[in-house]
């Protein structure tokens, strides 16, 4: 399609894939583009960068809002009327009802298509997350627990049902497809051009990071659950004669990345928290356990640490980054690629990647420019690390909580050895003596791993230090839980440090076996064959702990990415 002198609205162009495609679009001279945001900031500022970049004053307008609600409730969050009876009513209307004219014309899609009449739709908002993390498995449990009270509420329970049916997913996208379908033949859009995702950055049922504690998650499912979903409703809408030309291409990998940054790390736009713990204050384990500490505990400042900003996906620690990133995990692919295709596709070209066309094969895989960046990122955060005197391991914002413990363990692994053969010298009674005592003697280390949910568990077993919050147990096991035995080593497998000696023979049977694979798969002819060869280690002359986990992930929980 011939971009030059049509309208372009782009929805979620703020985020990290819409600039890069508002400003690859720019070379197709068009004559508007319009990028949106949720909020009014957000949207007033990535178009005031872009016209001053391209030296324009009115090409780039900015417009803002929920898309998913009508009209008056786009600027609204949603807690606000979802806890109003009357506007909760009408939410579901909007949702369950059949669609009629009064619906489609009080939609914020119907207005902001309406407005722009755009010739060109680009669809970068991750439609999947904004439905499937309302997390209807939440409503489901506050359902049951309004019904099955000792005090009956109908009021309560009457709420609380309202609540899930405005959650439920598939009524919520079904609905969002027809008033884009139907907008769009309204007010003659030529070209939808969809950004999806599959929900699990191209990796499969064995995906090891998550936003909960559990893997696979269920949310992360529902997610990709919606994705494909959206996909065959696309594949329908393009079987629709009259309408739009219809085309997705769905990355399947992260997305990275914006900035890299040492700062104020925070989590739902709220600085973490560390707080002071006392070496000498170990809690017994008891028979209960509280899974949130009601006790006051001494904030010591916030965390600041360097970061790779990822756009909608948040803040990486280096070693998180690197986790994700390591070859056979779900790696990156940057935002430009992205947009370069879809240029390329909007502009006639075939890439091989819309998925619309191609379902089996489209999917747009990792790549080689970025994992030529990715040494460039790395480099820059060690770079800023020693620059701050500061360690980037982890900030539980990747999931699943192993995750981190898994990092922290190395890290005090990298700490006190430096290197894969001196820790492998040394015995697993020793190392867990210098490790309890870097722990013991380190308060900002201990703070910081307690303070992001990672309890520790002392060497004897019967102790653990901790925070206000942990990760595992989550708080929707209970707020006090029985406690035994098994328990104790699931959690402490799951999330919690383990400063007990059996933790470091096993840490150091993994040393072994990463220098044992390496030196079988040697045959000095340095090879294309072998991946993980001794420059991948630094010939073991350094503790990379993003990369060890990545391993971990790969050979120990069935993790690897492969293409089916």
């Amino acid at each position: 399609m011939d971009i030059q002198n049509k309208k372009v609205l782009i929805l979620g162009g703020w985020g990290l894939v819409g600039s890069a495609i508002a400003r690859r679009i720019m070379e197709g001279k068009p004559k508007q583009v319009i990028l949106t945001s949720l909020l009014k900031r957000e949207a007033e500022d990535a178009c005031k960068e872009l016209n001053k970049e391209f030296k324009k004053k009115n090409t780039f307008v900015p417009a803002w809002g929920n898309i998913f609600v009508r009209s008056e409730f786009k600027d609204a969050d949603r807690n606000v009327y979802m806890n109003d009876a009357k506007k909760r009513a009408v939410i579901i209307n909007d949702i369950v009802n059949e669609l009629d004219d009064k619906i489609l014309k009080t939609s914020t899609l119907y207005g902001l298509i309406g407005k722009h009449r755009p010739d060109i739709i680009i669809d970068c908002i991750n439609t999947a997350t904004a439905i499937a993390y309302q997390n209807i498995y939440k409503s489901y449990y506050d359902v049951l627990k309004a019904a099955n009270g000792k005090e009956r509420n109908f009021d309560k329970l009457k709420e609380e049902s309202e609540k899930m049916i405005c959650s439920s997913y598939v009524p919520q996208l079904i609905r969002h497809v027809q008033l884009l379908y139907n907008s769009m033949l309204k007010f003659g859009t030529k070209f939808y051009f969809k950004v999806g995702t599959s929900g699990t950055g191209g990796m499969g049922l064995n995906i090891p990071f998550t936003h909960s504690e559990e893997k696979p998650s269920r949310v992360l499912l529902s997610k990709s659950s919606v994705a494909g979903a959206q996909t065959l409703l696309l594949f329908l809408m393009a079987r629709t004669p009259e309408g739009p030309k219809i085309k997705e291409i769905k990355p399947t990998a992260s997305i990275a990345w914006k900035k890299i940054v040492y700062g104020e790390i925070k989590k739902k736009n709220k600085p973490i928290a560390i707080f002071d713990i006392d070496f000498k204050k170990a809690e017994n384990l008891k028979s209960e356990f509280t899974a949130r500490e009601e006790k006051e505990f001494r904030k010591k400042g916030t965390m600041k640490t360097v970061y790779i900003d990822t756009g909608e996906n948040g803040i990486f620690s280096r070693g998180e980054f690197e986790a994700i990133t390591t070859n056979g995990q779900m790696e990156f692919v940057t935002p430009e690629e992205i947009a370069e295709n879809i240029y390329r596709e909007l502009t006639g070209g075939n890439t091989g990647n819309d998925i619309i066309s191609a379902l089996d094969s489209s999917a747009m895989e990792p790549s080689y420019r970025a994992g030529f960046l990715q040494h460039r990122a790395v480099e820059k955060i060690k770079q800023l690390e020693k620059k701050n005197g500061t360690h980037s391991v982890a900030f539980e914002m990747l999931g699943p909580p192993r995750l981190s413990k898994l990092l922290y363990e190395a890290h005090l692994l990298r700490l006190i050895y430096g290197n894969f053969r001196s820790f492998i010298k040394d015995n697993p009674k020793s190392c867990c003596r210098k490790v309890t005592e870097l722990i013991k003697r380190n308060s900002s280390l201990r703070n910081e791993i307690v303070s992001i949910g990672i309890p520790i568990l002392l060497p004897d077993g019967k102790k653990v230090l901790r925070g206000p919050d942990m990760k595992i147990p989550a708080l929707s096991a209970g707020e006090t839980l029985k406690l035994d035995r098994k328990k104790i080593e699931k959690w402490t497998r799951d999330c919690w440090v383990d400063l007990r000696e059996s933790n470091w023979k096993d840490w150091k049977k993994r040393f072994e076996k990463i220098i044992r694979d390496t030196e079988k798969n040697f045959d000095g002819t340095f090879s294309s064959k072998v991946t993980f060869d001794h420059n991948y280690w630094s010939n073991f002359d350094e503790i990379n702990i993003g990369k060890i986990v990545g391993w971990i992930f790969i050979n120990e929980e069935q993790g690897l990415r492969m293409k089916g």
